[in-house]
């Protein structure tokens, strides 16, 4: 493994956190406290964050790429990636243009990593049937896979408009880099692979080797249908606090209400302290001291074969404080502690 070509990020959906005395914060403090998530993340050698998409209450972000301009101009380094675009409900050429517009305002940093999402609101709000669930997605892929090759654009739709030679503006001088989020499908894997794109699992749960056989699948679907090799991503919630014990205390609660307010919006199971424990122990879930983080991140680095790695620091109510230093320690303590145990591996 190169370890001068790993990259290390964090991610976050701009939840809705809690003040020091437990009262919710306004979404628009949320926001400027992600804005401030992100420059902290520069300053600490990180080399990129992402940024959900979400439009319910519990969720401050609705429209990512204006809160990564918003970054993008008090930064100078860190790649500005959403954290997923949710491709079904929106325009391709809309989406391409508001990126392409950050990229120029970054001065080339943007990403865009595209996926269905894992909340539905999104279909309704913007008119798409969910019927056409599957079929938004393919379609809207495709055509995104041709936008971000730019030139000249022709492209008949069916449930998309068509295009007939049409460039679009900002133009880049590049290839916007796209990747496919996937949460554990295998036609989603050879989708990505299809389009020549990059990969990047969603892992919310369970140990990440399980994922390994998705890595693999998307490897040699590239080289099956003839395409360049890509790289291989992924992101697991976690929490990193100067000891083992700080970080879990910390994070439980966070963790807690937010799985019982989703959880009951879908049906799961009633989730308590022990499968927390569990999934810090043996779950992807990376949270703990510095070592004890930089462990799971390197384990799983080397079970995928992954070159990128994005923590996902927001967690329900978690604190903005609670972040902010994690992100420290995550920049600071846990990134070279995760290269030297794949160096000497």
């Amino acid at each position: 493994m190169d370890i001068d070509s790993l990259e290390f990020g964090i991610d976050t959906f701009g939840d809705v956190t809690a003040a020091p005395d437990g009262t919710l914060l306004p979404h628009e403090l949320v926001v400027r406290n992600v804005v401030d998530e992100g420059v902290l993340a520069d300053q600490v050698g990180l080399d990129a964050i992402g940024i959900g998409e979400h439009h319910r209450d519990d969720f401050a972000v609705s429209s990512p790429e204006m809160v990564l301009a918003a970054i993008g101009a008090r930064t100078e380094r860190i790649k500005l990636a959403s954290a997923v675009t949710v491709l079904s409900s929106d325009d391709p050429v809309r989406v391409w243009e508001r990126f392409s517009t950050l990229d120029a305002i970054s001065a080339g940093r943007a990403e865009i990593v595209v996926g269905r999402g894992s909340f539905i609101e999104s279909f309704p709000l913007f008119g798409y049937d969910l019927q056409d669930y599957e079929a938004l997605f393919e379609e809207k892929l495709a055509m995104f896979a041709q936008l971000i090759q730019g030139g000249v654009q022709n492209w008949e739709g069916k449930l998309t408009q068509s295009l007939e030679n049409v460039e679009l503006f900002p133009t880049m001088d590049r290839t916007l880099k796209t990747w496919v989020a996937v949460g554990g499908s295998p036609q989603s894997v050879v989708r990505a692979a299809s389009h020549g794109l990059p990969l990047m699992l969603a892992i919310i749960g369970g140990p990440t080797a399980r994922f390994a056989p998705f890595a693999e699948l998307h490897r040699r679907a590239l080289e099956e249908m003839g395409k360049e090799p890509q790289p291989i991503g992924y992101h697991s919630y976690g929490h990193v606090a100067p000891t083992d014990e700080e970080a879990l205390e910390q994070l439980y609660p966070a963790w807690l209400e937010q799985n019982r307010r989703i959880g009951g919006e879908r049906g799961w199971g009633n989730m308590g302290r022990e499968h927390f424990d569990q999934e810090a122990a043996y779950g992807s879930m990376a949270t703990g001291a510095p070592e004890s983080v930089a462990r799971k991140i390197a384990d799983g680095m080397k079970a995928l074969g992954a070159t990128r790695f994005h923590l996902k620091v927001s967690a329900g109510r978690l604190s903005h404080e609670a972040i902010m230093r994690s992100i420290e320690l995550y920049g600071t303590e846990v990134v070279p502690l995760v290269k030297d145990m794949l160096s000497a591996s």
